[in-house]
């Protein structure tokens, strides 16, 4: 029977169609973003493996390596604080609702203003830094069992702090305008440095410690090509990078207001690595676990930076957006969708891992310096990190989301708990053997992800969790 007026369904109007239209061409970019992200994401894990490769025929896990891997722990962990990431997640929300409102001009003055700021803050913070590195390694023992090389190599790492902070300004400038390749390229191109200079450098030297050094200054040269490569795709864009320093705009204390949390959420995670390098180091082996907890948190970090950290990456912007516009049903979709992207890629992932750890430390590092007895410590280490894999995938979407409605207090205060419930569990585990400080990770991870699972309710209404900000 035909449809009587009275029981057809109402046409859909042409702004209907035009929204879904919109909304379809936005869905398809996405996935293709995703795709490219994650291809040269896997591109450069995949090299960042072979530059893993390369330091453990070198360098092994035994000895002086030790002294490398507690010196990056205090670059990485201030990195992480202040620039990079945190950097970059307290400013894209900002930046993104700027633009979303029109006010193009004042959007890229900001960015330009927090620019120099970090370069000028950042340095100055990697000065005073550089000149205390012996008081703050002092509490890690003798790591490597040359105190004197680690304060050496720590220092020559420091400015990596500066490079990434500016760093992580470009790259939110090209998430918001949906350009992945390039800064997911850079990583690459940091890893290629790294891998020629270890190759090219390494034969040429005798000295271990002359080795070590030459480690250091080509992670530092690696930064700075990471830092260069993108820039070239900022001429593309409708604003430009000027030199300005506007701090008194409100925009631009909005993003160093929503910086605290941020820093402290994701500066908070580091804090926890250097507390389990404490107890490796202070408590264990410190001529063998830190280096030997590191060599299995590369591999377990592979799956992760292929899947849930393209997921989030690309999906971040998104939700951004999504926020501003007060848009709650399609952020609680676009957040959902990711959590179960996550969940789809990285149970099998860490299945795998656990099952196949031995093989897997086996074919990726026996040689060399790398010995059969080192494989066993690695692979045991990998297979306690790997319990909380897939935790760790849905922790960074879930965070991001109270990012994107610029709520960042509350994985904030659970962060903070956290931090304190790491150092009991490395407390209690670490007498296990050395893989009883990975074995703590996986516990703390599903405690933290548990306690951030709010998301989910609190895009119901996006206005309760942040400024009014208008619809559209």
């Amino acid at each position: 029977m035909a449809d009587t007026p009275e029981s057809a369904e109402p046409a859909a109007s042409p702004e209907a169609a035009v929204g879904e239209a919109h909304d379809d061409g936005h869905g398809r970019r996405l996935a293709r973003s995703t795709a490219v992200f994650s291809v040269a994401t896997g591109i450069s894990r995949v090299l960042g493996l072979v530059r893993e490769m390369v330091s453990a025929y070198y360098f092994g896990v035994t000895g002086a390596i030790n002294a490398f891997t507690v010196a990056i722990q205090i670059p990485n962990l201030v990195r992480a604080l202040l620039a990079d990431a945190a950097l970059s997640g307290a400013f894209v929300p900002v930046f993104s609702d700027l633009l979303e409102k029109g006010e193009r001009k004042r959007a890229w003055r900001v960015a330009s203003t927090l620019f120099w700021l970090a370069l000028l803050g950042l340095g100055a913070i990697t000065a005073v830094f550089i000149l205390l590195a012996p008081l703050v390694l002092k509490p890690f023992g003798n790591p490597g069992g040359n105190f004197d090389l680690a304060v050496s190599l720590s220092r020559i790492l420091f400015p990596i702090v500066v490079l990434l902070g500016l760093s992580g300004i470009i790259v939110g400038i090209l998430n918001t305008y949906e350009h992945f390749a390039a800064p997911a390229l850079a990583p690459v191109a940091w890893n290629l440095v790294i891998i020629l200079g270890l190759v090219l450098g390494i034969p040429r030297i005798e000295s271990a410690d002359a080795q070590l050094y030459l480690y250091a200054g080509v992670v530092v040269l690696g930064t700075l090509v990471q830092l260069l490569l993108p820039v070239p795709w900022l001429r593309g864009l409708d604003g430009r990078l000027t030199l300005v320093l506007d701090w008194r705009d409100p925009a631009v204390k909005r993003v160093l207001t929503l910086m605290l949390p941020v820093t402290l959420t994701i500066g908070l995670i580091n804090v926890s690595a250097v507390v389990d390098t404490l107890f490796a180091s202070r408590l264990l082996d410190p001529e063998l676990a830190p280096a030997a907890i590191d060599k299995a948190f590369r591999l377990y970090m592979l799956p992760q930076g292929m899947f849930s950290v393209a997921v989030t990456v690309v999906l971040f912007p998104t939700l951004s957006r999504l926020a501003a516009r007060g848009d709650a049903p399609g952020l609680r979709r676009s957040l959902d969708g990711g959590i179960r992207q996550i969940a789809f890629l990285l149970i099998p992932s860490a299945l795998v891992t656990i099952v196949l750890a031995e093989p897997i430390v086996r074919l990726v590092y026996q040689r060399g310096e790398f010995t059969s007895a080192d494989t066993t410590v690695v692979a045991q280490c990998l297979q306690a990190f790997s319990i909380g894999l897939v935790f760790n995938g849905w922790m960074l979407i879930l965070t991001r989301g109270f990012y994107a409605v610029q709520t960042n207090w509350l994985p904030t205060a659970v962060a903070l708990g956290v931090v304190g419930l790491n150092a009991v569990f490395d407390a209690l585990f670490y007498r296990l053997g050395i893989w009883g400080i990975p074995l703590a990770n996986p516990i703390r991870r599903r405690m933290r992800t548990t306690s951030v699972t709010v998301p989910t309710t609190l895009t119901t209404d996006v206005a309760s969790g942040m400024p009014q900000m208008p619809r559209r």
